[in-house]
């Protein structure tokens, strides 16, 4: 078999429903019971919902349980380069011939029906799951929680719920409120769900919800802390406290995703080898991620080159607030974004730690905002932007005057996977 087969077979997935999103889980279900239910089948699950962080709090805590000696299943969305990165079995990434086999037998029981590609390749995941062996499973949302596919687990092993900030509004409301009522939607009765930082609004309506359903909750700042203090991560709980490595993924935001993977290891009494791997082991690419190699950084040999796939508000706060702490450099941002997004939001942090923004478009993605419109708001927020036909004609661009700038390539997963693709 080569790569294409499952390729041709995804693409046929494309194909069985007009939209892209349509939040119900009646198709999923369906779909599920033609296959003998393999939600039902799975090794414990940790289901994880949130805005912002999912992804980076479920590589720490698959790290954490190696580090233990344990194995997991992973699960999450979007893929950069190609679709296996959203599926690993026991901790690797599922092989061409398993992929191509589950994706084909959900295609055959889903007879044509409507089902949408993220449903369909979500109970392909679940059945690739229930076929292997695994000490646990980790399910990332994908969009909300309530309705999403990844809710169909009736008694996970425990949930976490990471920072809630608006996004998505068109799906899940337009209020903190609406849009934490949605990432609830995965709080199951009983389980016990641990709760990262959160505004108000949103911690108002988890804990609404997990009363509601008797699901014990574990919050930080009530249950858990997490600080740095003089270099380190320090972690307490209410049965003690931990002296641990900054995590190896950067950024302030980062050691809140911590805290929230190591209260889910120390809710499975797992030990002090989990919760170091948990925070030196984590691997997460397009999150501030260094490219040493490749075609664009042989184009800026001096210059550093950094990808970045946040692209909302919260994100762009992060990402400046990450930038501050980096030693002084001029900092020159390449950014293309989707036209579903809060541009401005995003962008206006970052115009007080970056000299200059080029916009591109997301090349091959339908939804892409015009490089032009990029553009535009950048100016709004006072940060001076031109545009450029290509992520590698505006690195061009900026070392022809700055060659050894700091560039940062940001503002969407969609254009982080199209640079990882080409520059890997």
């Amino acid at each position: 078999m080569t790569s294409q087969t499952s390729d041709v077979i995804l693409e046929r997935m494309m194909a069985l429903h007009p939209k892209i999103i349509d939040l119900t889980l009646d198709r999923v279900w369906r779909l599920l019971a033609a296959l003998d239910n393999p939600q039902q089948k799975l090794p414990p699950v940790i289901h994880i919902a949130g805005t912002n962080g999912k992804g980076s709090t479920q590589a720490m805590i698959r790290a954490g349980l190696e580090g233990a000696g344990l194995s997991a299943h992973a699960y999450t969305s979007p893929h950069l380069a190609r679709f296996h990165e959203r599926i690993r079995l026991g901790g690797e990434l599922i092989s061409e011939p398993d992929l191509t086999a589950v994706l084909d037998e959900c295609y055959a029981a889903n007879g044509g029906e409507n089902i949408t590609y993220f449903e369909i390749t979500t109970c392909a995941a679940l059945l690739a799951f229930a076929r292997s062996k695994a000490d646990y499973t980790l399910l990332e949302v994908g969009l909300g929680g309530r309705l999403d596919a990844t809710n169909v687990i009736h008694e996970p092993a425990v949930t976490a719920i990471t920072p809630v900030s608006i996004d998505h509004e068109q799906f899940l409301g337009n209020t903190l409120g609406k849009i934490a009522a949605e990432k609830a939607g995965i709080i199951k009765p009983g389980v016990p769900c641990i709760v990262g930082p959160q505004h108000d609004e949103a911690l108002e309506v988890i804990e609404y919800t997990a009363a509601r359903l008797g699901a014990p909750l574990l919050v930080h700042g009530q249950h858990w802390h997490v600080t740095e203090e003089n270099g380190r991560l320090i972690y307490q709980d209410e049965t003690g406290l931990r002296d641990l490595p900054l995590p190896n993924l950067l950024g302030a935001h980062q050691i809140q995703n911590a805290g929230t993977a190591l209260a889910v290891l120390r809710h499975l009494s797992l030990g002090d080898d989990a919760y170091e791997a948990a925070v030196t082991k984590a691997e997460w690419p397009a999150r501030m991620q260094r490219l040493k190699t490749g075609p664009l950084v042989q184009l800026a040999p001096k210059a550093e080159l950094w990808l970045d796939g946040g692209h909302n508000a919260a994100a762009g706060q992060a990402l400046a607030d990450l930038l501050a702490t980096l030693p002084a450099r001029p900092t020159h941002m390449i950014c293309g974004m989707l036209n579903t997004k809060d541009v401005t939001g995003y962008l206006a942090p970052l115009a007080e730690q970056a000299q200059s923004l080029t916009a591109v478009s997301i090349p091959g993605e339908a939804a892409t905002l015009r490089a032009d419109d990029t553009a535009a708001a950048a100016s709004k927020v006072d940060l001076s932007a031109t545009t450029a036909e290509s992520v590698a004609d505006a690195v061009n661009n900026i070392v022809a005057k700055d060659p050894q700038a700091r560039i940062l390539i940001c503002g969407s997963l969609y254009l982080a996977g199209n640079i990882l693709r080409e520059n890997g």
